[in-house]
C-alpha cells in the first residue's frame, strides 16, 4: 500500500464510524472504490516515465542476470538450463550501451562500470591484434566477431564523451585497430563479419565501423579515422544500400551475391553515420541522405509497431536521435516512443522482464535499457 492509498483509507474510516444508515454506508463505499481508483491512477504514474521504467529495467538486469561473485552476467533468465554458463559478448554489447544510456541521465553514473568488469573479461590477445571474444576467455573463449566488438567501442566513445576518462578511449582505439585488421579489398573494400571467416562482408559490421570511426575522428581529430570511415561508408552505401534506401544484410565473398534480408539496426548505423558526416563536413547531401534514409526506414519498419527485436531496433534509434538533433523532425521519435510504452504495457511480466518469450533475454533487457534511457535523455532535452 503506497502513502496516498493508505491516507485516504485512514479517512474513509472516520467517515464510516459515525454512519448507521445503508444510505450512508452505500456513499461510504463509492468513496473508498473512488480511493482505490486514485491509488491505482498513482501506481501506474509511478513507473510511467522514460527515466522511471530504464531505473527499473536495470535493477531488475541486476537482481536476475548479474552473477556478482564471477563478475559476469547470465544471458537468459533460466540460464540454470543453459549449456554456458555465462553470456556471450553480443548481450553485452546491448548492455553496455544501456548502461552508458542511464548513466547520461546524470543519476548514478556507476552502472556502466560492472557491464565492462564483465566485457574485459573477453578480451583476447590472439594475433593480428587484441579483441573481444565472443565468449569468456577463462571458460573457454570463442571467435571474434568485428561487430560484437565495434559495438563495444560505440558505448565506450560514447561514456568517453561525456566522462573524459582514458580507460574508454584506449578501449575505443583498440578496438578499432582490431576492426581495421578485417579491411581488405575483395569485392572492392569493407570490413568483414568474422575473424578468419572470408565469405561474407556484412552492414553489421561496415555501419557501426563506419560510426566508430566518424565519433573517433571527432574526438581525436586524426584524419586516419576520417578517411577510413568515407571508405567503408562509400562502399557499404554502393554495395548494399536497397534502391528504397534502407540497407539489406551481406554480400557473398567471392561471387558477390547479396543477402537481402533488412534488419532496423542495419539502416540505423548508416543513417547515424549519414548525419554525423553532415555534422562535421556540412555537406548537406549528407543530411538529405540521412532524411530519405530515415523516410524509409519508418515506411519500411514501422506497421503500427517496430519488428520484434528490441535491440535491432534500438540501434535504429541512435539514427533517429542522431538525425532529430539536426532537422528536430519528431516524426521517427514519436513513433518509437509509442511503440516503447506499447511494449512498456504488453509484454513485460510480473517480475518486470520485457520480452514475448518465457525465457527473456539480457540482450532483450539491455536493448530496452537504452530505449528508455534515451527517451528520457530526449524529454529531459525538451522533446
Amino acid at each position: 500500500m503506497n502513502t496516498v492509498t493508505g491516507t485516504l483509507l485512514i479517512i474513509a474510516v472516520v467517515f464510516i464510524l459515525p454512519f448507521n444508515t445503508m444510505a450512508d454506508m452505500k456513499g461510504v463505499i463509492c468513496f473508498i472504490c473512488f480511493i482505490v481508483c486514485i491509488s491505482f491512477a498513482c501506481a501506474q504514474q509511478s513507473v510511467n516515465t522514460n527515466e522511471q521504467r530504464a531505473g527499473i529495467v536495470y535493477s531488475t538486469i541486476s537482481k536476475v542476470f548479474y552473477d556478482q561473485p564471477n563478475h559476469l552476467y547470465r544471458e537468459t533468465s533460466d540460464s540454470i538450463q543453459k549449456e554456458k554458463k555465462h553470456s556471450f559478448l553480443w548481450p553485452l554489447c546491448g548492455l553496455v550501451q544501456g548502461a552508458n544510456e542511464l548513466d547520461a541521465l546524470g543519476r548514478d553514473q556507476k552502472r556502466i562500470t560492472p557491464v565492462l568488469e564483465a566485457i574485459y573479461l573477453y578480451r583476447s590477445n590472439k594475433m593480428p591484434v587484441p579483441g573481444y571474444d565472443s565468449y569468456v576467455v577463462k571458460e573457454g573463449g570463442g571467435d571474434r566477431f568485428y561487430d560484437d566488438n565495434q559495438w563495444v567501442g560505440l558505448a565506450c566513445i560514447d561514456a568517453y564523451s561525456r566522462t573524459k576518462k582514458k580507460e574508454y578511449l584506449s578501449v575505443a582505439k583498440e578496438i578499432y585497430r582490431f576492426m581495421m585488421s578485417g579491411y581488405d579489398t575483395a569485392s572492392g573494400g569493407g570490413l568483414y563479419w568474422k575473424e578468419g571467416d572470408h565469405t561474407s562482408k556484412n552492414t553489421c559490421s561496415n555501419g557501426p565501423g563506419v560510426v566508430l570511426a566518424l565519433q573517433l575522428f571527432i574526438v581525436e581529430k586524426d584524419k586516419k579515422y576520417l578517411d577510413s570511415a568515407l571508405m567503408i561508408y562509400n562502399w557499404t552505401k554502393n554495395k548494399l544500400q536497397s534502391p528504397e534506401g534502407i540497407y539489406y544484410d551481406n554480400i557473398k565473398i567471392p561471387g558477390g551475391k547479396i543477402g537481402k534480408a533488412t534488419y532496423t539496426y542495419n539502416t540505423g548505423t548508416m543513417l547515424q553515420s549519414a548525419v554525423l558526416f553532415y555534422n562535421i563536413t556540412k555537406n548537406k547531401n549528407y543530411l538529405l541522405e540521412a532524411q530519405r534514409v530515415a523516410d524509409a526506414s519508418l515506411q519500411s519498419f514501422y506497421k503500427a509497431r517496430f519488428p520484434g527485436n528490441y535491440w535491432f531496433n534500438a540501434v535504429l534509434l541512435r539514427g533517429y536521435v542522431e538525425l532529430y538533433k539536426v532537422d528536430k523532425d519528431k516524426k521517427f521519435l514519436k513513433a518509437f516512443a509509442k511503440d516503447a510504452d506499447r511494449i512498456w504495457n504488453e509484454e513485460r511480466d510480473n517480475n518486470n522482464l520485457i520480452g514475448t518469450k518465457a525465457g527473456k533475454t539480457l540482450l532483450d533487457q539491455g536493448a530496452m535499457l537504452e530505449i528508455y534511457a534515451r527517451l528520457a535523455k530526449l524529454e529531459k532535452d525538451g522533446f
